[in-house]
């Protein structure tokens, strides 16, 4: 990714990458260790984003949109808030309601993270983003979602017009 966004330049296409990672926690760049609480066999990562730990593993959508924000007229707050619709949207389409908390905002520097249908024993190895006793869900149990990639191509259309890329809904 910061490869891709230093050698980019004013005409290179934006691009929006859908993956999932290896088992691993993240910490950000001003997180405390202390809210990692027994990793195991789980490898913990200092990473150059916002935020305190989390976790990533199979089973996760991970969304990365390196998208050049002057040229799609966005700042930080559209950005959050559209990878914030775009979820809530697809959330929708399974049947569940989902909402943004402004007392809990968002930040993204890399993206966002959809839990469908991870193994969640890990998150109560660590406090998730700094928060003791924070449960953790995924869309398997919430609404029966199939795999990562039908969960893939069913956010593609809500965030591409949550970013204004799409036709309006």
């Amino acid at each position: 990714m910061q490869r891709f966004t230093d050698e980019r330049g004013p005409e290179t296409p934006d691009e929006i990458w859908f993956l999932e990672h290896p088992p691993v926690f993240t910490l950000g760049m001003n997180a405390s260790a202390a809210h990692v609480l027994a990793p195991g066999d789980i490898p913990v990562v200092q990473i150059d984003r916002g935020g305190q730990v989390t976790y990533h593993g199979p089973g996760q959508l991970l969304v990365y949109p390196l998208v050049d924000l002057r040229r799609a007229g966005l700042g930080i707050r559209d950005l959050v808030t559209a990878l914030e619709r775009s979820i809530i949207d697809l959330a929708a389409d399974y049947g569940v309601t989902a909402e943004a908390r402004r007392s809990a905002p968002g930040a993204s520097y890399h993206g966002l993270a959809l839990n469908v249908s991870l193994d969640l024993e890990p998150f109560g190895r660590i406090n998730p983003c700094g928060y003791e006793g924070l449960q953790m869900t995924r869309l398997a149990d919430l609404a029966g979602a199939e795999s990562v990639d039908a969960a893939a191509d069913a956010l593609e259309p809500h965030l591409l017009r949550a970013l204004g890329f799409g036709p309006a809904a």
